[in-house]
């Protein structure tokens, strides 16, 4: 099932106040960056990161879900709402992240 581009609005109103935020469409789904690296994405409407010390630190209770058969287990966010929780956790993964590939 494809994610909704409606729900990939909210998510990134919710990140509005995390700069360098951008996204890029895949498969019917939605890639999401921060300063060029990738953190997480939007599957089937749910937001799925990367399971990083600090995503871990901050959600030690969330749910691991693959995005895609055979694909690795990420982190499922179910504080899509709180905005202030959204840009810390996207703030403390940046600096986890490989860079982006040149």
């Amino acid at each position: 099932m494809a994610s909704d581009k409606g729900y990939l609005e909210y998510i990134l109103e919710q990140l509005s106040g995390v700069g360098g935020i951008t996204h890029r469409k895949m498969m019917g789904e939605f890639l999401l960056y921060s300063d060029g690296r990738l953190f997480g994405g939007i599957y089937d409407n749910r937001l799925l990161v990367k399971p990083t010390q600090s995503a871990r630190r901050m959600m030690p209770d969330a749910p691991q879900e693959l995005p895609y058969p055979g694909a690795k287990p990420m982190l499922l966010v179910e504080q899509v709402d709180d905005s202030a929780f959204l840009a810390a956790l996207v703030s403390a993964m940046t600096d986890e992240l490989p860079p982006p590939k040149k």
